[in-house]
């Protein structure tokens, strides 16, 4: 919490906690209308800490930077860190991978064509696997790829962030009872106190 700059942290269930991030994504809570003053901090899950909210979007305009600036220091510090957005209505999916300081793949497959620039880094073994079943190379340069190969790798790529984060670490979609668990969940304030 202290790497992220978050403050006022208050205990909650996983139950609530997914209550109130729903409630933020779609800037229905009062005070919040953007959806990015308040994130869930999981307790310890497999090993991992899960910072869930839309403040966490590797895609988001305003937020990619600060993003990747986020997973840098969070890696740097304890050796790998990685931000995924999810639309889970078909809305696409997003991904950032970094370990030890260094950014090793940030990808966007959102219907957001700006987002095309924020790609770093060389496709991840799971997005080659996924490319080569669909019969498409496993390198590619966006801009030089064909429109059929495109739109055949933007439907498959949608829905391949929970994949990534669960071979990776720990999807919040594949929790189970047996996961092991350390710790009690917090909602945490993403902005300053003077902000509010």
């Amino acid at each position: 919490m202290e790497v992220l700059g978050l403050g006022r942290p208050y205990p909650v269930t996983f139950a609530e906690a997914a209550e109130i991030i729903d409630e933020d994504g779609h800037g229905d809570a009062e005070g919040n209308p953007d959806g990015m003053a308040r994130v869930y901090v999981s307790p310890e899950l497999d090993g991992w800490t899960l910072i869930i909210g839309p403040w966490c979007d590797p895609s988001d305009a305003g937020r990619s930077d600060d993003v990747l600036r986020l997973c840098l220091a969070l890696s740097t510090r304890y050796g790998q860190a990685q931000a995924y957005y999810y639309g889970a209505q078909g809305d696409g999916s997003a991904w950032l991978v970094t370990e030890n300081g260094t950014a090793l793949r940030r990808y966007c497959e959102t219907g957001v064509a700006e987002n095309a620039h924020l790609t770093l880094g060389a496709p991840l073994p799971l997005e080659r696997s996924h490319r080569a079943r669909l019969g498409l190379p496993t390198t590619w340069d966006e801009a030089t790829e064909s429109d059929e190969d495109e739109a055949e790798w933007k439907w498959e790529a949608f829905g391949l962030a929970p994949e990534i984060a669960a071979a990776l670490g720990v999807s919040p979609l594949t929790l189970t009872p047996d996961t092991p668990v350390t710790g009690r969940g917090l909602i945490a304030s993403t902005r300053p106190a003077t902000d509010l």
